[in-house]
């Protein structure tokens, strides 16, 4: 059901150094696609587009090829500007990232002005960079889609403003995406069997997030946090361990831990008193600050340069926090998968994506969790689930084959127009025995759900 503008909503308001490499396409079977949500009420006309889709028949509800759709994805809501050309079948044509690490690395975590700089001064080529991989011109496409948040305002900014151009000049549709819905639904890109309901635990530098995915645009959240993210918590730490974050934070933690030991600090789990999916990272945040500082270990000094004994040292409490941080995700979400069984007992897969996702301590321990709870845990390729232009694609491509874009924007749109962005944007509405008390108070500025947004709009239809 087309739910247009009403549903988007985007009207008129020195140079960084930054990294741009093009990654090798990923090549999942194509998905069949019989499986992929189609709207019965869709009036194609209502749109002037290069390449005009098919959708489903209303009344014989038999599928007419959609293999032709082929939409660009762009991503920008934090710190990499991320571009990629996905076609409805699933091939992945093209997917380039600028990398933002020196940046990371000089400020020790994301500067918001100079990530926005970063993004204006690498946008163009992103993009064009995309579609010349693809072998591709704007007029190929069917639609474009963007990530309009959550994120840093800032950011979500240069990525929607080139969207919109794109759109306007080639008359194009536009796909808003909310960033953790992409996360998880691009697993249903490169696995086949992924059909709703599912369960996904979103983990990255912003967010940890446990949700109910019961349809397209229905999720219900089980649990989130009410501090910080597990990202974050990994960056900060390797800052105070004199890591390299050119890697990020994560990367570094985990391949320091394999050189500690695990048990050699005892930090205790948060919110064992909490009896719901929840999480915080901020409390053992703290306990690996003092454990540093008891130790006397100098960040300013590098640990590619540290001595036998302080590199041990860092390895070990490296180690001991990647343990009890993993641990803290594992009891939530065995709470969570009683709670997702309780309401929907035909889940049979726990998609686990975002950044933190590409950790293979985390894989592996939340896999043990997930087959002891006889479900199948489903990870995006590593290349997708740190933040990317394929991700945006394809919730694009489902969102699309739904009805619900914006029509073409304006050609001539003034530079200065003002978007209606959403940096604070759940994506479900909170299981009533997940609510929390402590994040009573964070709620000032929350733009309303993606899931209760959807829904409002398809009671509108009825």
């Amino acid at each position: 059901m087309a739910l247009s503008s009403t549903f988007w909503r985007l009207n008129l308001l020195s140079k960084p150094s930054v990294s741009l490499r093009a990654l090798k396409p990923f090549k999942p079977k194509p998905r069949p696609m019989s499986s992929l949500p189609i709207s019965s009420k869709l009036n194609p006309s209502n749109f002037s587009a290069s390449k005009n889709p098919t959708f489903l028949d209303p009344e014989t509800r038999t599928p007419y090829p959609q293999h032709d759709l082929i939409v660009l994805g762009i991503e920008t809501s934090c710190d990499d500007t991320a571009a990629a050309v996905v076609k409805s079948n699933g091939v992945i044509l093209s997917q380039v990232i600028s990398s933002q690490a020196d940046l990371l690395a000089q400020y020790g975590g994301v500067a918001p002005k100079m990530a926005e700089e970063a993004h204006l001064q690498v946008i163009d080529r992103v993009v064009q960079e995309a579609l010349d991989k693809a072998k591709l011109t704007e007029r190929d496409l069917s639609a474009v889609a963007v990530t309009i948040g959550p994120g840093l305002s800032l950011c979500l900014r240069v990525g929607v403003r080139k969207a919109r151009k794109i759109a306007g000049t080639f008359s194009l549709p536009i796909i808003g995406v909310h960033h953790m819905e992409a996360h998880a639904l691009v697993a249903r890109l490169t696995e086949q069997e992924l059909q709703f309901p599912f369960m996904a635990l979103l983990i990255s530098g912003g967010h940890n997030v446990l949700i109910l995915a019961h349809d397209l645009g229905h999720y219900v959240q089980l649990g989130t946090t009410i501090d910080d993210a597990i990202g974050e918590a990994y960056d900060k730490i390797a800052k105070w361990l004199g890591l390299d974050l050119r890697r990020s934070g994560g990367p570094a933690i985990e391949e320091l831990a394999r050189e500690g030991d695990a048990k050699s600090i005892k930090f205790s789990t948060p919110m064992k008193q909490h009896k719901d999916c929840n999480f915080s990272y901020a409390g053992l945040k703290t306990q690996v600050r003092l454990a540093i500082e008891s130790k006397n270990i100098n960040a300013t000094i590098p640990v590619s340069s540290a001595t036998s004994e302080d590199r041990r040292s860092r390895a070990d409490i490296a180690a001991s926090f990647q343990r009890v941080a993993v641990l803290h995700l594992e009891e939530r979400c065995e709470r969570a998968i009683e709670w997702a069984l309780k309401i929907e007992p035909s889940v049979k897969h726990m998609v686990v994506s975002g950044g933190v996702a590409s950790n293979q301590y985390v894989r592996a321990r939340l896999d043990q969790v997930v087959k002891k709870n006889n479900l199948q845990l489903v990870c995006p390729p590593p290349s997708l689930c740190t933040d990317n232009g394929v991700m945006v694609a394809w919730t694009g491509i489902e969102n699309f084959c739904m009805g619900r874009f914006d029509p073409p924007p304006p050609a001539d749109e003034p530079e200065d127009i003002e978007f209606d962005l959403r940096p604070r944007w759940p994506l479900g509405e909170e299981y009533a025995e997940g609510r929390s008390e402590a994040r009573s108070m964070r709620t000032a500025r929350i733009h309303p759900s993606l899931t209760s947004l959807v829904q409002a709009s398809l009671q509108q239809k009825l």
